[in-house]
């Protein structure tokens, strides 16, 4: 009966042993989400292909079956990152930037869900349903491959990852679909708040980045949204706003181009290790 009863112990303490250590605290991991910009608009150049570094990883949000990715395994994060038939984006570089900023032990993950052209209410947890229902037919399949809840896939995922890893920052681009609403922050609050509540998460362990849209500088169309985008500190004291001026846009001036992707996610990269305490260096990772 002794016996048996150290067996058990033993036993016991080998699993939890086991969950305490599949968490590393070298491995950070960041949540992406947002419209078109943040998921990549369509076309990844040669030069942003990869294969990049292995410690920037994504953890796959739905099936990529032409990439071999199945929804909620970690792989290298070759673009693109969001879904099958998305492009580069600002989650990209800002990967890309921290790898090589950062320590050799250190890696970093991305969960990454996007839906284009949709407004901040559907990540609302509460009342998504009522946006669902009249939105457009051609996001409904974008909506679909998220389980019809892309807030509840993006907390699904990340669950996954903090059996992993540690997550250190949110990152958020969206506003197009918003534009001129001065509600938006607070909106966006909410959303914050939950993701925090739902991940037993502090506000001051990770903060919020929200990046500019297409400045005036590119003729953006929706660069009025701008101003009202850097309130966002004044609402949420942890977000912290992450310029696009000189970031080059398509023709659209809606989408940012590849250089542009380039910039902005590095400029994301460089708020967040400004947040560790680090100091950016000289990178070959596009804009310098």
């Amino acid at each position: 009966m002794v016996r048996q009863f150290a067996v058990c112990l033993i036993a016991a303490l080998a699993v939890a042993g086991g969950r305490a250590s599949a968490e590393d605290p070298n491995f950070y991991v960041f949540l992406c989400f947002g419209q078109s910009n943040m998921e990549g608009f369509p076309g990844i150049e040669e030069a942003d292909e990869g294969p990049v570094d292995n410690r920037f990883q994504l953890l796959a949000a739905v099936d990529f079956p032409s990439l071999g990715r199945e929804q909620g395994h970690w792989y290298r994060a070759d673009p693109p990152l969001c879904r099958p038939r998305a492009g580069l984006g600002p989650a990209d570089y800002f990967g890309r930037t921290l790898v090589q900023q950062l320590p050799d032990e250190i890696r970093v993950g991305i969960v990454h869900v996007s839906i284009g052209g949709c407004k901040i209410e559907l990540f609302k947890k509460d009342s998504y349903e009522s946006y669902v229902e009249q939105a457009p037919d051609w996001m409904i399949g974008m909506i679909k491959a998220y389980g019809g809840n892309p807030y509840g896939r993006l907390v699904e995922l990340a669950r996954i990852a903090q059996r992993d890893g540690v997550i250190k920052g949110i990152l958020l681009h969206q506003g197009e679909s918003n534009t001129n609403d001065k509600q938006w922050p607070a909106k966006v609050k909410g959303v914050y708040e939950n993701l925090l509540a739902d991940l037993q998460l502090k506000a001051d362990d990770v903060p919020l980045l929200a990046g500019e849209l297409v400045a005036a500088d590119q003729k953006g169309v929706c660069a009025s949204m701008n101003s009202i985008i850097r309130e966002l500190p004044q609402t949420i004291p942890t977000a912290h706003i992450v310029s696009s001026a000189g970031c080059e846009a398509l023709p659209d001036h809606l989408h940012f181009a590849p250089e542009g992707y380039r910039k902005l996610g590095k400029r994301y990269a460089e708020v967040m290790l400004s947040l560790l305490g680090r100091e950016l260096a000289e990178t070959q990772t596009g804009e310098q």
